[in-house]
């Protein structure tokens, strides 16, 4: 099979190599390089639901923090989840429509809190995110009205 041990270690060192290089390019993905509107939105989803509010932070405008730090902001979003016993059950990300430093993502998400959403009814939600560090962040979430949700959300519903 192989010539020599030599020629083994030499095989097994590229595939190692070949591992370590996919898995750094995956962590600066998801770190945040070249992510984009729907990417990102379905990152700061991802980690809503992990409950990984440091995530979360790095994810979202500084609007969107209203200019707190970090442990401040970490911890009054621990609170309210835990509060509102909030759970983040699935979500589905829309294409976003762009338009110069400012994108907006539609998404369709299931969850359910003890005060808004006792049944897990689905939400339909549009997400603007802000161009700032060169990144895409999340700005604002809102509810789409009734009458919207054919133009945001083709097919659903």
């Amino acid at each position: 099979m192989y010539a020599s041990v030599a020629a083994y270690r030499g095989s097994l060192w590229r595939v190692a190599l070949a591992m370590t290089l996919s898995v750094a390019m995956a962590t600066a993905l998801w770190a945040g390089e070249d992510r984009s509107p729907e990417d990102t939105l379905r990152a700061y989803l991802t980690a809503m639901k992990a409950m990984d509010f440091d995530a979360v932070y790095d994810l979202s405008s500084k609007a969107m923090r209203q200019e707190k730090d970090r442990a401040a902001w970490v911890a009054g979003m621990k609170y309210l989840f835990q509060l509102s016993e909030a759970k983040i059950f699935e979500f589905k990300v829309f294409r976003a429509k762009i338009t110069g430093g400012k994108a907006l993502v539609p998404n369709i998400l299931t969850s359910q809190d003890k005060f808004l959403n006792q049944l897990a009814a689905p939400e339909y939600e549009l997400y603007t995110l802000v161009r700032e560090d060169g990144r895409w962040k999340i700005d604002s979430q809102t509810i789409v009205d009734q009458q919207d949700l054919a133009g945001w959300f083709p097919g659903e519903g």
